[in-house]
């Protein structure tokens, strides 16, 4: 455009020469006009059309460490637990592990040779967006943290605690683990040395309970997906009549979540997330812990789960009895029914630790959802092994107050029928209904027959 007023303006002025003067001037004008809109338009960003806030990073970084993590922080340890949902040795140990593992938290220099963000400052602010559910925008007033960079920290920091930390806090229960979590349901005997210093907390539990061979709970739990894309509207929404996506979790007493399956979408009930789940995948091929156990005078060699209705009745089912007529029934009951709020509990612990997952999911990719979550996941067994023997654990943090080694040994790939004899033991019917029967004698005769 302002080449062609150039022409026309030099077209007018050829055969005036006493007007030479003025058609300087304007030329010069429009040139100057032309440039600065050919700056304006320029990228300046890392996002075009963002306005470019000079931000302090270095003071942002010394405000940090000296509020948390200094020799005398400005705030005390329990402040800090329950801003960052952990204490702040495991805080560090895994800031120090994503560090090692990811060189993007590792501080450097920019293309302008200006001091980048700190591992702390990028790990904080996506701790932040983990435990508040917060956008990406509002940490930024703390944090001195661009939206583009705290979404980026967020997925960067996600995937690095899911590959450092998934083997060791996503595993199914070892030998070891499976004899104590026997020990705890039959709450008659222990397994462990009288010298481990869990060994009174696990008869104090095991005595409110009588549920021999018992290895946990398992419920699904949706999580709403608020930027689900319209395409797939129709396959994630379920009875909740909205978009979600489902977790299927077994935890434990101590609220430790053994096993976790997440993407399957909220249409589905649990019968059909337990058929596309990887629960029993080791107990079938062989591979599960070593479970032997006598009730009422029976012996059974798998372990079983807590479930509500809805499951079907597999012999690695034990669950509730609907309208139960007699003392024994009801008894048998209501011990179930309140032992299987385990899972219940986990997951309120999971949502009250992290409001990310209790709040709507913002993202659009599922892949990035699924590394939340197991992040998650992995970070409260975590805060869970490092708090288990805390006299009191305070869960209320919405108040007003302010890379392990893993041993793996070669594993017997089993033949095609071994595979489909361990398929049938497990979906048994017959020793679903003996093993109920069993239990509910086993409880009433634990407690005297009240």
């Amino acid at each position: 455009m302002a080449s062609n007023l150039l022409r026309a303006l030099l077209q007018e002025e050829e055969d005036d020469d006493d007007d030479d003067y003025a058609t300087l001037l304007a030329i010069a004008s429009l040139e100057e006009h032309h440039s600065s809109e050919c700056q304006s338009s320029r990228r300046r960003g890392s996002i075009p059309r963002h306005a470019v806030i000079q931000r302090n990073r270095a003071e942002g970084h010394e405000r940090l460490f000296h509020d948390y993590f200094s020799e005398s922080p400005v705030y005390p340890a329990k402040l800090f637990r329950r801003r960052f949902r952990m204490h702040r040795p495991l805080f560090l140990r895994i800031l120090f592990a994503v560090e090692t593992h990811d060189s993007y938290f590792v501080q450097k220099r920019d293309a302008a040779g200006k001091i980048g963000l700190s591992s702390l400052q990028k790990v904080t602010a996506a701790m932040r967006m983990l435990a508040y559910g917060v956008s990406a925008d509002s940490v930024d007033d703390y944090v001195p943290i661009g939206e583009s960079t705290a979404i980026e920290s967020l997925g960067r920091f996600t995937k690095a605690i899911v590959v450092i930390f998934g083997d060791e806090y996503l595993r199914s229960p070892t030998d070891e683990d499976t004899a104590r979590l026997l020990a705890i349901g039959n709450g008659d005997e222990y397994l462990r040395s009288p010298t481990d210093e869990d060994t009174a907390r696990l008869l104090a539990i095991g005595k409110q309970r009588g549920f021999s061979g018992m290895l946990g709970s398992i419920d699904c739990m949706h999580w709403r997906w608020k930027n689900c894309p319209a395409a797939y509207h129709g396959m994630y929404t379920g009875h909740n009549h909205t978009p979600t996506i489902i977790l299927e979790a077994v935890a434990s007493y101590d609220l430790w979540i053994w096993h976790a399956y997440f993407g399957l979408p909220g249409a589905l009930n649990d019968i059909n997330v337990l058929e596309r789940s990887s629960v029993f995948s080791q107990l079938a091929e062989g591979h599960g812990p070593t479970v032997n156990y006598t009730v009422n005078g029976h012996e059974y060699t798998m372990g079983y789960y807590l479930a509500d209705g809805i499951y079907p009745s597999w012999a690695t089912f034990v669950k509730t009895i609907s309208l139960p007529q007699g003392n024994k029934r009801k008894h048998f009951a209501t011990l179930q029914e309140s032992a299987r709020k385990d899972v219940e509990r986990a997951f309120g612990v999971l949502q009250s630790r992290f409001a990310i997952v209790r709040g709507p999911a913002r993202s659009w990719d599922e892949k990035i959802l699924k590394n939340i979550m197991q992040a998650c996941i992995i970070m409260h067994n975590m805060i869970v092994e490092d708090e288990r023997n805390d006299e009191y654990i305070d869960f209320t943090y919405d108040a007003a107050e302010e890379a392990p080694t893993i041993s793996v040994s070669h594993k017997r790939t089993i033949d095609l029928c071994e595979f489909i004899q361990n398929h049938h033991r497990i979906r048994d019917r017959q020793t679903h209904s003996q093993l109920q029967l069993d239990l509910v004698e086993h409880l009433w005769e634990r407690n005297g027959g009240l």
